[in-house]
């Protein structure tokens, strides 16, 4: 159905009373504001026929009509295609540059500013570790069988493992397996298939190779852990704030917040998205979803895809914000990883 703009008009009125009144909204209640010009009775004809196109639908117990999943979905198209969201955070807000280059210290701090200036649930999964490259690596004789393998990869990550050997190290083959590993490793990906090719070098000598490759493993296990790690913060506002009228709703949000690998594969599906990623209510597929809303957007540089930021709540929720956060959020993780990831 096509809509007027008097029925686009009080839809979008009707969609940001009920966000901000948290109540069904009513023909009264439309016509005392202040673009609204009509009157009551043609408020109420042209609120029956977007009721009859389902767009809105009318509690039982009430004179006024609250927004169906398609009335959001309309709106929120509509403001995407039209360019009318807000302008962009203010200055600063997302701004993750200042800090200490970790992976870990950005994504906490993401998730905490997100969920704070949306008042939703923010979950960030931060870029797997075979992303990253290789910065620095160190040897380290701690003990005389002990050795000690240290690996700081690009994103900050620091990784530590020791080597037991039947006979004493000596401390000069320490140094230059150390010496070595910087000269060939260094800048190469964790997840790159050179890795294991230079630490089974056949021109080195026999003494050298053997130890390279027993302390192989450091390096292996690295290349292997693939697994993104997932932050979420804003659970107990949602729990606070009354958010969902249905409290079975909240049960089923809060047991997806539990089951962080079925969420952080809800938030992979927005890599794929141009855009903006956004299920409203029923769209979602998961059934724990359906009272909710889930706005999401990718973020890493140039061509590499690393991860994705997103917030999910009720589906009465403020979209303008809500896509305005998470944009801006994943604006500065770009930023943010693009001058991390050397």
């Amino acid at each position: 159905m096509m809509l007027s703009e008097r029925q686009q008009l009080l839809l979008r009125r009707v969609i940001e009373g009920h966000v901000e009144l948290g109540r069904p909204v009513g023909s009264r209640w439309l016509s005392d504001q202040p673009d609204v010009a009509w009157s009551s009775s043609t408020i109420r004809y042209e609120l029956a026929s977007l009721e009859e196109a389902g767009y809105l639908r009318h509690p039982h117990t009430s004179a006024g009509r609250v927004p169906t999943d398609a009335g959001y979905r309309h709106y929120v198209d509509t403001l995407l295609r039209e360019g009318t969201l807000p302008a962009g955070r203010r200055p600063g807000e997302f701004e993750l540059l200042t800090i200490r280059h970790e992976v870990d210290e950005a994504m906490r701090m993401t998730t905490e500013t997100l969920s704070r200036v949306t008042d939703l649930v923010a979950a960030v999964s931060a870029p797997p570790l075979r992303t990253a490259t290789i910065r620095h690596v160190e040897v380290l004789l701690l003990q005389p069988r002990v050795v000690l393998v240290v690996v700081i990869s690009s994103s900050g990550t620091v990784t530590k493992r020791a080597f037991t050997f039947d006979d004493p190290v000596d401390i000069g083959l320490a140094d230059w397996a150390a010496s070595y590993l910087n000269e060939q490793l260094a800048g190469m990906e964790l997840g790159a298939l050179m890795l294991k090719k230079k630490l089974e070098d056949r021109e080195l000598p026999a003494t050298e190779r053997v130890f390279l490759e027993a302390l192989a493993p450091a390096f292996s296990d690295l290349e292997s852990a693939s697994e993104q790690v997932l932050y979420v913060e804003g659970a107990a506002r949602l729990l606070s704030g009354r958010r969902f009228t249905d409290l079975s709703a909240v049960n089923d949000l809060m047991r997806m917040l539990e089951r962080r690998v079925k969420l952080l594969s809800i938030l992979r599906s927005a890599l794929s998205e141009p855009a903006i990623y956004l299920r409203i209510g029923a769209e979602n597929e998961e059934p724990e979803l359906r009272s909710a809303s889930v706005v999401a957007a990718s973020y890493g540089f140039g061509h590499r895809t690393l991860g994705t930021v997103g917030v999910i709540g009720p589906v009465r929720m403020d979209y303008p914000r809500a896509i305005d956060s998470v944009r801006s959020a994943a604006r500065a993780l770009s930023r943010f990883v693009e001058e991390v990831y050397e």
